[in-house]
């Protein structure tokens, strides 16, 4: 649920977590107003544009705070919260892969590792620790994600006669992936739990911005060559959050 703003899927992420007001921050190049944004689970995002300063935002949520308020309550009908729980076992549709989830005993320190064997992956340091132990595991998906998503990548890029420079793999909270001016393919890891037709359908669509850096009917024409389908799939992303694992604390 989203006032006064439009779609976010590609801007630039700059989330700086307010912890003490319940609500980030990001900034973005391309806003022209203040909006806020709710996230199923609850999250509150507020976009302003750059050199916003602390106190309009402040100014802006009290503005927001009761339309903040029942968004949220109908979101939590709707989607009932999740007790928090460590996983036992991790499935990677895109990849079309699952994997066991080993906590040893806490051994003190101040960490969390993870080391990978076969189809486990096995956590061990400070694992009595949930924080930390979820920081493991969003460094294993994301390590595995960049080795499996660059060779799609490139195989792509060479498919479409689109370019790219880099890849970079991150945990974004507000897209599935974005494209720099210097051809810099930003992909969330988050893809990595829904279907691997979205998963192409992102890349795919990051790639056809090195022609149009737009979503100008131009733009959405050289998509269609290469993806026929992806209307049906740019609409499934708005709900894609329902197959992020509650654990992760994304959506």
């Amino acid at each position: 649920m989203e006032d006064n703003a439009a779609q976010l899927p590609l801007f630039r992420e700059a989330d700086e977590p307010d912890i003490a007001s319940g609500f980030s921050v990001r900034e973005s190049a391309r806003a022209r107003r203040l909006s806020v944004k709710v996230y199923p689970r609850g999250r509150v995002e507020v976009v302003v544009p750059r050199r916003t300063r602390p106190s309009d935002v402040r100014a802006f949520v009290e503005a927001h705070r009761d339309w903040i308020c029942n968004a949220r309550a109908a979101f939590a009908a709707e989607h009932p919260p999740e007790a928090f729980a460590l996983p036992t076992s991790v499935r990677l549709p895109a990849i079309e892969r699952s994997y066991c989830v080993r906590y040893e005993r806490d051994s003190g320190g101040d960490t969390v590792r993870y080391r990978v064997s076969g189809n486990t992956v096995i956590l061990s340091g400070r694992t009595r620790d949930e924080d930390r132990c979820v920081a493991a595991l969003k460094r294993w998906i994301a390590s595995l994600a960049r080795k499996e998503y660059l060779p799609r990548l490139r195989a792509l890029s060479a498919e479409t006669a689109n370019p790219f420079r880099k890849l970079h793999v991150r945990g974004q909270k507000t897209c599935w992936g974005s494209r720099s001016s210097t051809g810099t393919i930003s992909l969330n890891y988050c893809l990595m739990f829904l279907s691997p037709a979205h998963l192409r359908y992102v890349m795919i669509h990051e790639l056809c911005h090195a022609r149009h850096m737009n979503h100008s009917r131009r733009f959405w024409r050289l998509v269609g060559r290469f993806e026929p389908g992806y209307r049906r799939l740019d609409r499934d992303l708005n709900h894609g959050w329902k197959c992020i694992p509650a654990w992760l604390g994304t959506y």
